[in-house]
This record gives structure tokens, C-alpha cells and sequence, in this order.
């Protein structure tokens, strides 16, 4: 039955229409999904074990909801989502500022309206999507703001006596009821307003100023928690937590193959960029292996994290360098390259939280490294392990083309190159194209020439090969060429 058309209460009491709580919409709604075995929380990839299960049971619990985790981890994705599982609409008391529900109207206003008017009353109804309230806590947010105060303005208009309820102005929680109400960075709200958060949270009603005031509100309450907060900038007071019935720890991606989905999912790449570059499926595994690079690393605060949105940025970083050069050579079409990783290092400096060593070495050397590191990391799947040291008399499968270089002037690698040049100077290797046949036999053409960068920079962070960067260009050259260079 379409309930929208029914514009009274009187209509509304003789139709089948069941008033609910909100926690009981999001129990039930849960239920009906699960048991027709649909996706409650479509678009986040990695918690289906972990984090998932443990909101499905929070909901079923009617519990108040805390995701503790560091940034980049979905947390106030997955309290949007739970917007999905309330009713596509509920009936509230026309006008009403706190969205009454006519069955059990809480506010001055509705409550008259109702006696007044009785079964004539009018009513409209509330879709889902306008019942999500969020606020970003900060040390500048008052009880005022959240909860409500007396306005001089709307007294001295109506010409009512501040002992008048009329004369409150309601806060966001109030004009939330029958919300989903987000309150993200909980450990930045002051204590003292986290304390008028209580009686909200356990017998959800509030209060304001001395009024005798019971408004008992119907709400579901999320909150998220950054673990670096509680020593940087705050923490959730002891009595609050009490009150939060589940508190559910969210983690960053265990897989380079859920990263990749993850940012393949987020990146809002345009139109032009996905028909005209071509990216390697290496270089998608590369940039995701940087971040876990990162959350490994020495120089970077580990209690900080490193969000997912470093990835995607890099990523939206990567496909850009490639279309400028594009562009720059008149060219329709063209290919990510490795050397190309060289225009996400401003997307990496300004995700990473650096320790004092870190800060010592440098934001962009930092950044160096974590690319270098995936490239190391990855090598040895591709190809044979380049060992550090080489028996006299035996042949290693690499012996060919560190011979190349020693017999050549090396390789340099513009970063304007227009696709054809790229390709003529890395065909000049013979060997190159050789290793990628023999250990990558099943390679499609596209990702040919990346794998033979790949084989070249993995060289040169193993010593096999030296690795400069002059200018606009990089420079593979043999070792031992590169050693009188540094002289």
C-alpha cells in the first residue's frame, strides 16, 4: 500500500500502518534483508568477515554504534549506509520541527496541533534520505549547537516570558529525532559536552537550560573514534562509553586485491582517462603495495595510518601524469609507465603523518622510498630473486643485459616521450624483451614495455644497475659507469 497518499491522521489510524522505533525499522529491515539474502552494505570491500557481521549484530541488538578505527577506513560510509535499512517513509505531524510521530507526538506543538485537531490533523511523510543528520565534532561545538537553548530573538517576537517552552530553540539532535544521527570524531567534543550526551543516549530525552523538559527523542546514535585522538586531542569520557551499546574496530584492506578494488570503486576517474589510458594491472598492484609500504615504514607514525584515499589519489595522480604527456604530444591514446610513479609523489607527501626521522629524510625522499620498496616487494613474483652475491663461474639470468648496459651508454627515459620513442629505446635492449618473454610468457603487448621498466628499476635497487634522475629524465646506466659518474 502506498502510505504517502494519506494526508491525516484519522486516514492514517485506519490504515494498516504499524508505527516503529527507529532501532526496530533497522532490526527489521535487517532481518527481511538478510533472509532474501541481499547485500546490506554494497560498495565496502574487505569487512564481509570482520567488521560487517559485527554492525548486523550491533542492529540487532538496538545498540548505539562506535566505529573506532584511523582514518581511511569507511566508518561514516558504512553509518550512511545504514540509512538503507529504515522505511522509505514515516508519517510525522505536519510543520512540526522535531519530526513528531502523530502516534506518540513529543513536542508543544504537535501535541496541541493533535488536540486540536484530532483526527483531522495533517500529516506528511518523511523520506529516508532526510533522515540522516551528521556533525564533524570540533572544540568550537556547544550544547547549544547539539542540543538547544532559549532564544531571545523567537521570545521578544512571540512576546513570551523566558519561563515559556516556546521560547526554545531546538539543536541538531532534537530536529534529528527519528534520525540516524553521525557525530564523527568523537574524542574532539569537549568532556563537558559529551556529558550532556548521557541522559540522551539512556533514557533519550533532554534538557535545557531549567526548563522541565522530557522530550524523548528516537534516535540511532553513530559515533566514530580516531585510536590517535585519545592521546592527541581527547578522548571519550568513561561514562559516555558506558552508554555506547557496541564499539566496532574497523582495519584498512588485508589484500593488495581489495585495495585495488577499493580504489578502482573510488577513484571518479573521467570519461577520457579510462578510454584513453591504458593502465597495467601491474601498475594498479604497484600503487596499492606503496600504501602498505607505508604502514610498515620507520619514518611514518604508524598511530596515524595511512588512509585508503592515499592510493586513490595516487592513482587519479598516475593516470594524470600519463594523459598531460598525452596531451603534450598530440597523441589519442597512450599507456601508464613505471616512470611515470614520479607525479604521485605529491599525493603521498600530504597523506603521510612523518616521525622525526622521516621529517630528517624529507616528505618527497620518503615518498621515493615507499615506491622503490613496492617495486622490491613485487619483483621477486615476476621474476627470478636477484641475488646480492654471485658465484664465480655461474651464469645468473640477468648476466645478459647487465653486460648491455656495460657495453652501452645506458638508457634514458624522458618524461615526454611520446609512446613510440618509449618503445624504440626500450627495444634497444635486446636482452630486456628476452627476460619478459621467458618469465612472463603470457604478458599482452600493452604491458610488455612496462614489465621491461619494471626488470630495470628492480636492477637498480639491487645495485645491478644505476638509477638517476636529471631533470625531466631517468637515467639507467651500468653500475660501474654510475660509480665514476659519483666520482
Amino acid at each position: 500500500m502506498d502510505y504517502t497518499k494519506i494526508t491525516t491522521f484519522g486516514a492514517l489510524k485506519n490504515s494498516d500502518y504499524k508505527p516503529k522505533s527507529i532501532k526496530e525499522e533497522l532490526r527489521q529491515n535487517l532481518i527481511k534483508k538478510i533472509s532474501k539474502g541481499e547485500t546490506v552494505f554494497s560498495g565496502v570491500h574487505g569487512y564481509e568477515d570482520t567488521v560487517i557481521p559485527e554492525v548486523e549484530r550491533a542492529i540487532l541488538s538496538k545498540h548505539n554504534i562506535n566505529f573506532l578505527g584511523l582514518r581511511g577506513q569507511a566508518k561514516t560510509r558504512l553509518a550512511r549506509l545504514m540509512v538503507n535499512l529504515l522505511d522509505e517513509y514515516v508519517p510525522i505531524v505536519q510543520g512540526s520541527e522535531i519530526n513528531d510521530d502523530p502516534y506518540s507526538p513529543i513536542s508543544r506543538y504537535a501535541v496541541e496541533l493533535l488536540k486540536e485537531k484530532g483526527d483531522s490533523t495533517p500529516i506528511s511523510w518523511l523520506h529516508r534520505s532526510d533522515r540522516f543528520a551528521e556533525k564533524l565534532a570540533t572544540p568550537d561545538v556547544t550544547v547549544a549547537d547539539l542540543i538547544g537553548d532559549v532564544d531571545p530573538i523567537k521570545a521578544a517576537n512571540l512576546r513570551l516570558s523566558y519561563a515559556d517552552d516556546r521560547v526554545i530553540h531546538f539543536g541538531m539532535i532534537p530536529r534529528a529525532n527519528r534520525s540516524i544521527f553521525v557525530i564523527n570524531e568523537l574524542p574532539d567534543l569537549q568532556a563537558r559536552i559529551q556529558v550532556a550526551l548521557f541522559n540522551i543516549l539512556q533514557e533519550g530525552d533532554i534538557q535545557i537550560r531549567g526548563f522541565k523538559l522530557r522530550l524523548p527523542l528516537d534516535l540511532q546514535f553513530v559515533f566514530t573514534a580516531n585510536p590517535e585522538d585519545y592521546t592527541n586531542r581527547g578522548s571519550i569520557v568513561t561514562p559516555l562509553k558506558d552508554r555506547i551499546g557496541s564499539q566496532i574496530l574497523t582495519h584498512y584492506p588485508t589484500s593488495v586485491e581489495i585495495a585495488k578494488t577499493i580504489t578502482a570503486q573510488e577513484a571518479n576517474l573521467e570519461a577520457a582517462q579510462k578510454d584513453q589510458i591504458y593502465v597495467p594491472e601491474l601498475a594498479r598492484e604497484l600503487i596499492e603495495q606503496i600504501s602498505f609500504e607505508a604502514r610498515e615504514s620507520e619514518y611514518i607514525d604508524e598511530k596515524s595510518g595511512v588512509s585508503a584515499r592515499m592510493s586513490i589519489t595516487a592513482f587519479q595522480n598516475l593516470l594524470s601524469t600519463a594523459e598531460l604527456r598525452m596531451l603534450r604530444n598530440g597523441a589519442k591514446t597512450t599507456a601508464v609507465r613505471l616512470s611515470d610513479f614520479m607525479g604521485i609523489v605529491p599525493a603521498i607527501t600530504g597523506k603521510v603523518e612523518l616521525v622525526y626521522e622521516g621529517e630528517q629524510e624529507g616528505a618527497a625522499n620518503i615518498a621515493m622510498q615507499l615506491i622503490e620498496n613496492a617495486v622490491k616487494s613485487l619483483f621477486p613474483i615476476l621474476f627470478p630473486k636477484i641475488e646480492k652475491l654471485e658465484k664465480e663461474n655461474e651464469r645468473y639470468p640477468y648476466d645478459d643485459l647487465v653486460r648491455w648496459f656495460s657495453e652501452s651508454e645506458g638508457i634514458e627515459l624522458s618524461d615526454e616521450l611520446s609512446d613510440a620513442d618509449y618503445q624504440r629505446i626500450l627495444d634497444q635492449a635486446d636482452p630486456l624483451q628476452s627476460l619478459v618473454k621467458k618469465y612472463q610468457p603470457q604478458t599482452n603487448a600493452e604491458d610488455r614495455y612496462f614489465l621491461a621498466e619494471f626488470i630495470l628499476w628492480g636492477l637498480s635497487l639491487h645495485s645491478k644497475l644505476s638509477k638517476y634522475r636529471l631533470g625531466n629524465a631517468l637515467q639507467f646506466q651500468d653500475s660501474f659507469q654510475g660509480y665514476l659518474r659519483n666520482l
